[in-house]
């Protein structure tokens, strides 16, 4: 929640001090290449295949034996990494041409494109080893620092566009440097604060010379198609970013709507899938599969009820969201209500997004990669077809087909999911969250109604002419009225009980066969 918080401070300058033009558009086709890259290299192939790979080491040699295949992986993704970014770093004009082929008809743009590019490949490698350690210390029940490192590179990143800011270098190719340079000193940063807290845990490891062996080519076969899987929601957004460099400006568009509902989605279903697949894998490793279904049904009952009431903000609540956060400096109107469609689809496909992620964990537990790939391949297909058709019959509302088929994406890759799992004993509703879903659905449908009304009756303190202090007041008196009331209806239809979830949610400290569990 600090980073995610932060985030919007930062993303708040940068629409303050880019605006949504060519400036704009020049950081997010850079800042989105190493990102890519991250998600399929970290996050995609070493998450889904290593976490599973590193549980069942605990569990069968002990940690001498997981800190053997760490030290191992964490060497050979160095070697790898090193690689990619110097070639990558060499070949930016290539990349910038491929992932945004519209830039090409404007000079200036392509060529900060590109430098900017250049300058934040470095990030690649710092964070996608933090992503590796981040994982070791998961499966060892360590989730704070891990969690935490993201707000180093906010608060960095907040500074520098600070710094720019009082200096009065707001919309100029100076502020675009400084933030690219920012971002690549943060990743090393956030490095340097996770490979400390991994050389204090059980699950320190020490690197060596890069070797292959048959631990390495079965997490490369289980690595490659869980790169596929879990990145396809970036790679869906790499070719919307594709289509969208056709129309100026509808890549800021995507980017701040992306910022905004990556909030909840970074909050809860990052967060939850994070910690239930190495729950999941190591229960199914002990034979423990009632138990690891029961993990899994609680999992998507706690991030339904987070998250079906964000959905209904994000699509009721776009318009004044998107004005009280962005709109001043070099953010207009128009590119308000621009961003404003982009993050109401978004929402619509925020709950897909997150139970994907509980489904997901299902399969990478499981040591199945192949199925999510097929998955996200087909959830790709939809998202392709969708913006090209927006693209050639609505060209001007490209950034809008491109939400939409993201969102569609999302929810074939749910269906499926659900479907392949329940058929394999891999996923089985119980009662109560057969008893609770209706009701928490139906509390945010309630809710929504509530905040709408309230954003009409609060427009004219939503409004540009206001101070500050008076719209953001504003905004968060409706939300804070829409989640109590919220609350209040779950516990009135017994969508939830409030005293329970406080028990699951306070701190503690328990001692399981890997160490002490951090809350």
């Amino acid at each position: 929640m600090a980073s995610r918080i932060l985030g919007f401070a930062r993303d708040t300058l940068v629409a303050a001090s880019l605006g949504a033009g060519p400036l704009a558009d020049a950081f997010v086709v850079a800042f989105r290449l190493p990102n890519l890259f991250r998600r399929l290299f970290a996050e995609g192939a070493f998450n889904s295949a290593f976490v599973p790979l590193y549980a069942r080491k605990l569990e069968s040699e002990g940690a001498a034996g997981a800190g053997q295949f760490a030290g191992q992986v964490f060497s050979g993704l160095l070697a790898i990494l090193l690689a990619f970014s110097a070639v990558a770093m060499l070949f930016a004009p290539v990349l910038v041409s491929v992932l945004a082929p519209g830039y090409g008809d404007e000079a200036e743009k392509f060529d900060l494109t590109v430098e900017l590019s250049i300058i934040c490949f470095p990030y690649l490698t710092a964070v996608s080893l933090t992503a590796l350690l981040s994982g070791i210390l998961n499966a060892h029940r360590r989730f704070f620092v891990a969690a935490f490192a993201p707000v180093v590179l906010n608060v960095i990143s907040v500074a520098a566009l600070g710094g720019v800011m009082m200096a009065g270098l707001a919309q100029t190719r100076t502020a675009a440097l400084v933030l690219c340079w920012s971002i690549s000193a943060a990743g090393l940063a956030q490095l340097a604060m996770v490979a400390r807290a991994c050389a204090r845990s059980p699950g320190a490891f020490r690197p060596g010379r890069p070797r292959w062996t048959g631990d390495m080519a079965r997490l490369i076969r289980l690595g490659v198609p869980g790169a596929i899987a879990a990145g396809a929601t970036q790679i869906n957004i790499v070719i919307g970013t594709m289509i969208a460099s056709t129309l100026a400006g509808a890549n800021s568009y995507l980017y701040f709507a992306d910022r905004i509902y990556q909030l909840p989605l970074g909050v809860v279903g990052v967060a939850v899938g994070v910690v239930l697949l190495p729950e999941v894998a190591r229960q199914i490793r002990a034979g423990q599969n009632d138990q690891a279904l029961h993990q899994q049904n609680r999992a998507l009952e706690f991030a339904m009820v987070l998250t079906l009431p964000a959905a209904a903000a994000l699509m009721l609540l776009a318009q004044p969201i998107v004005s009280v956060l962005f709109e001043r400096g070099a953010f207009r109107p128009q590119d308000t209500a621009q961003t404003a469609l982009a993050l109401a689809c978004f929402g619509a496909g925020l709950p897909a997004f997150v139970m994907a992620k509980v489904f997901g964990a299902g399969f990478f537990a499981r040591e199945d990669t192949r199925t999510p790939m097929l998955y996200g391949l087909a959830a790709m297909a939809v998202n392709i077809i969708g913006s090209a058709l927006t693209w050639w019959f609505a060209p001007a509302s490209v950034h809008v087909g491109i939400a939409v088929s993201t969102s569609l994406g999302g929810w074939l890759t749910v269906a499926l999911s659900y479907r392949r799992l329940t058929g394999s004993g891999g996923w089985r509703g119980d009662a109560s969250l057969k008893r609770r879903l209706p009701r928490i659905v139906a509390a945010a449908l309630a809710m929504g109604a509530l905040v709408h009304g309230l954003s009409l009756l609060a427009l004219p303190y939503l409004t540009v002419g206001n101070s500050t202090l008076t719209r953001f007041g504003a905004l968060a008196l409706i939300c804070g009225s829409g989640l109590i009331a919220y609350f209040l209806f779950c516990q009135l239809t017994g969508g939830i009980d409030l005293r329970q979830m406080r028990q699951q949610l306070r701190r503690r400290t328990d001692v399981g066969p890997s160490g002490p569990i951090e809350a």
